[in-house]
């Protein structure tokens, strides 16, 4: 059988699994972030899913603007929000306001290619910078407020780009790489595609940093930097170099806690999820510049590795966890970030 065929069917059967265990503790718990990550866990499903029809039983249109608003818009940014929200009451949201103006960056970039299109790009430059803006000061000011404006950026552009893919004329009911028959997105009008990068960036982004981060609030730590009252762009700076000289210097401690047992899960099951973050935004990256033979790999090893991150995690198994010789527990109820 085609691995255009397995790969996917295998990352849509993990990701729903994974859904269907972060919505039980959402059930149970009632925590924002388990259900934004379940929500984004079905939209990875559903991609991969879309993927494995087209591979096994061919492609058509419906199918392939599916494939495209959840991929190019829903999944990276669902799971990167759910971060956000996790980590809504901490300084990472000077990190989030970040990936907003990459976001903007990455729209002026890639202006050029699609020169017919301002009006698209010039909203999309204005969105990004106001949630830049915006996080950044309530970050500042008002942390319980970084979750709920993430989170109507992120409803109102998805509905957004619903009705755009669905409403938008495709150049072909579908594209495919004619080497590996990868589904590729250059039958979609250069207004959706602009929209599309900022989504992708500011999720991957959120994912990977946010896990990151969490690691870094969960080890033992060794203080470079301090905490500092400062204004909101200097705090911005300020805190993204203080948190990543601590991260460097706490690593020693890291590995003596490993070594003795005594390390939080969450350090090790959160590095899991930043590379699960990370392996499928490099394969999708290469996907767009024409290198698609390992798209569905990507797919696949992603979910996977932000799922051993989940089962190593103590939210799922208690207490204590073992790792062949390695033991963590959870000493840490409270952690902070500085």
């Amino acid at each position: 059988m085609s691995p255009n065929v397995v790969l996917p069917l295998g990352s849509a059967l993990v990701s729903f699994l994974f859904a269907g265990t972060v919505l039980a503790q959402w059930m149970q718990r009632r925590r924002a972030f388990q259900l934004v990550w379940g929500v984004g866990l079905l939209w990875y499903g559903i991609s991969a899913g879309t993927e494995f029809l087209g591979s096994a039983f061919g492609w058509n249109e419906p199918l392939y603007r599916t494939w495209y608003l959840i991929g190019a818009f829903f999944v990276a940014a669902y799971l990167g929000a759910g971060t956000v929200v996790l980590l809504a009451r901490t300084r990472f949201g000077y990190f989030v306001s970040f990936s907003f103006l990459v976001g903007a960056l990455y729209a002026f970039a890639i202006r050029g290619r699609y020169p017919e299109e301002t009006g698209s790009f010039v909203a999309l430059l204005a969105v990004c910078l106001a949630a830049a803006v915006a996080v950044a000061l309530a970050t500042w000011r008002a942390r319980g407020l970084v979750a709920p404006i993430v989170t109507v950026v992120l409803l109102a552009g998805s509905a957004v780009a619903a009705v755009a893919v669905f409403g938008a004329t495709l150049s072909a009911p579908y594209a495919l790489d004619p080497r590996t028959g990868v589904p590729v997105g250059d039958a979609i009008p250069g207004t959706i595609r602009i929209l599309a990068g900022p989504f992708n960036i500011i999720g991957a982004f959120a994912l990977v940093a946010g896990a990151i981060f969490s690691a870094y609030v969960f080890m033992p730590k060794r203080r470079v930097l301090g905490r500092r009252a400062l204004p909101p762009l200097v705090a911005q700076v300020y805190g993204a170099l203080a948190v990543t000289l601590n991260f460097l210097a706490s690593l020693p401690r890291a590995a003596v806690a490993l070594a003795r047992g005594e390390l939080h899960s969450r350090v090790p099951a959160t590095l899991l999820i930043a590379l699960g973050g990370f392996v499928p935004g490099v394969t999708s990256g290469l996907n767009r510049f024409g290198v698609t033979w390992a798209f569905f790999l990507g797919e696949l090893l992603g979910v996977l590795l932000i799922f051993a991150g989940f089962l190593v995690s103590t939210e799922v198994f208690g207490s204590r966890v073992r790792l062949g010789p390695l033991v963590m527990r959870r000493r840490e109820e409270e952690a902070t970030a500085t």
